[in-house]
């Protein structure tokens, strides 16, 4: 039975072209070729970009250290990290993490101003519905105040009109102060003719 090579997503199988990195390397690609199940011949890039910039040796001691269930992982963090590091031979990956560090402490920054704004406009909405309603509360008891002292619910009972006056009976007979002041005093029995002229004196 042929050679088993795996091409792009598992469950391709190739048993006639050499891998890529095989190919790249211009080698004879064996039977228990560590590249083989992850360099796809379809996709030579990937394993000269990484070749270029770790080494083939490298890459296959790599792999090798690495349990067989993560390597097809290890080999697209490896894929990714030489592209990035042939396009930014300076920073490599770390350029394209701080940059999407920055990118996602800005838009944090700026959802954060957003919450800020709509909690500010959720306050100011209920403060203006807060003093609408006591505004309305206020005028609506100064109304049913005013309603009350203007009409009261009991209205004391009306004053009774007072007696007219009684009138006066005017009577004949002098009122009896002035009897009082000038009352006649009692006639003397003595008359004019006892009075003698011993105690005139004359005038000469």
């Amino acid at each position: 039975m042929g050679r088993r090579q795996l091409l792009g997503p598992p469950g391709t199988l190739n048993t006639i072209t050499p891998c890529a990195a095989c190919k790249l390397l211009r080698r004879r690609c064996a039977e228990e070729c560590p590249f083989s199940p992850y360099f796809s011949p379809h996709e030579p890039h990937k394993f000269a970009a990484v070749h270029k910039v770790f080494g083939a040796s490298n890459v296959s001691k790599m792999l090798m250290d690495v349990a067989e269930n993560q390597r097809a992982d290890a080999v697209n963090s490896l894929v990714f990290e030489a592209n990035l590091r042939l396009r930014d031979p300076v920073y490599g990956c770390m350029g394209a993490i701080s940059a999407l560090q920055h990118q996602v402490h800005s838009l944090q920054t700026e959802l954060n101003a957003v919450k800020a704004e709509i909690l500010k406009y959720k306050y100011r909405e209920a403060a203006s519905t807060i003093i609408s309603s006591s505004h309305a509360a206020l005028v609506s008891s100064e109304s049913d105040s005013i309603s009350a002292v203007a009409l009261p619910s009991s209205l004391p009972p009306p004053p009774l009109p007072l007696p007219p006056p009684t009138p006066s009976v005017v009577s004949s007979s002098p009122p009896s102060s002035a009897s009082s002041l000038y009352t006649i005093l009692p006639s003397s029995t003595t008359g004019y003719s006892s009075i003698t002229s011993d105690n005139i004196p004359y005038f000469d």
